[in-house]
């Protein structure tokens, strides 16, 4: 495609969290006066905004499924340059469809890496010493240890399916609590663990925690036979993507025995519908999507996104792409 200079940079976002509106973004992108921005909003369907998006050079990938960025939608960015998941995930964009068309997909890794890994731990400890229980327990005039007889973590194998930033500081917390961690990832990134299949590491666990990306290759991977491999009365935590986990075989696992408790920070379907059969547990612990979220993660996002920008609309190669695109096969 021929340069086109005299073309004003145009930025489109569609997503809205974090107060990265227009006005926040012109304010952290001093260097770039002639930026044009076009916010299309949480509740707008990009498909009625193709004339905006076929001007757009820099697009802030949406969150939401609802959303997403579809071949559809590509077809008519004929002149963007990057599409930047403002998250570690991409799920906002379809990224294959975009590296057909030689557009890069970027997202922020490690931004929220200690508050995921923070989270991951006091989940799996809210579930091996039951700290509601006693809580409610006295709550209700009652005292005694009955009921709230926990398991030591030091007395625990851990499985961490999934080992890139997050598996790792889940895996580096842990081994100051003495747990035995076991790993499965393709790609064997710090020497010293051990390495194992997904079935080994089930039949292996007394715990299972998942930070696994969402793919054709890991979607409901976790399941029923799965779930049955591990011993009997584990645990399973899920602060990665909630499609990995099949959600009915944690319940069955749970009604049978098979599983003492699972905590889920993401879900299938977010928000949880209320029919849910994992709602009103007490041997489940929920939360709405927000492992990753402290004050040091939304700073750090902050500014992992505007240097994201500010490079590319700079002039320069996009880091941390994920579809593949190189940047002698990207658009100019």
């Amino acid at each position: 495609m021929p340069d086109q200079p005299d073309q004003p940079e145009h930025l489109v976002s569609l997503y809205h969290l974090n107060d990265l509106g227009p006005a926040e973004l012109r304010r952290l992108l001093p260097g770039h006066t002639d930026l044009r921005i076009t916010e299309i909003g949480p509740d707008e369907d990009p498909r009625d905004h193709l004339e905006t998006l076929a001007t757009a050079t820099v697009v802030l990938a949406p969150l939401e499924k609802e959303r997403r960025i579809t071949a559809e939608l590509l077809d008519v960015m004929e002149q963007c340059r990057l599409i930047q998941s403002v998250a570690v995930g991409f799920d906002g964009v379809d990224h294959r469809a975009a590296a057909e068309r030689g557009i890069p997909v970027a997202n922020l890794p490690g931004f929220n890496t200690d508050a995921v890994a923070d989270w991951t731990v006091g989940a799996l400890l809210y579930l091996l010493r039951p700290y509601a229980f006693g809580h409610a327990k006295i709550e209700r005039g009652e005292w005694g240890p009955e009921g709230v007889r926990g398991r030591d973590v030091s007395s625990l194998t851990v499985g961490i399916a999934g080992f890139g930033n997050i598996g790792r500081a889940v895996a580096r917390r842990l081994d100051a609590f003495g747990a035995r961690i076991l790993v499965h990832d393709p790609v064997p990134s710090e020497p010293g663990r051990e390495y194992v299949d997904l079935d080994e590491l089930a039949a292996r666990s007394n715990v299972l925690t998942l930070h696994m990306p969402l793919n054709n290759a890991t979607r409901g991977l976790i399941g029923d036979a799965l779930l049955q491999r591990m011993p009997r009365g584990s645990w399973i935590v899920n602060a990665g993507r909630g499609g990995v986990l099949d959600e009915e075989a944690v319940v069955r696992a749970l009604d049978s025995g098979q599983l003492a408790g699972a905590a889920l920070d993401v879900f299938t379907e977010e928000p949880l519908p209320a029919s849910s059969p994992l709602r009103g547990r007490t041997d489940v612990l929920l939360n709405p999507h927000a492992a990753g979220v402290t004050h040091e993660a939304y700073h750090n996002l902050r500014a992992s996104v505007i240097d994201s920008l500010d490079l590319v609309l700079s002039g320069k190669p996009p880091r941390n792409v994920v579809n593949g695109v190189a940047p002698d096969q990207a658009r100019v």
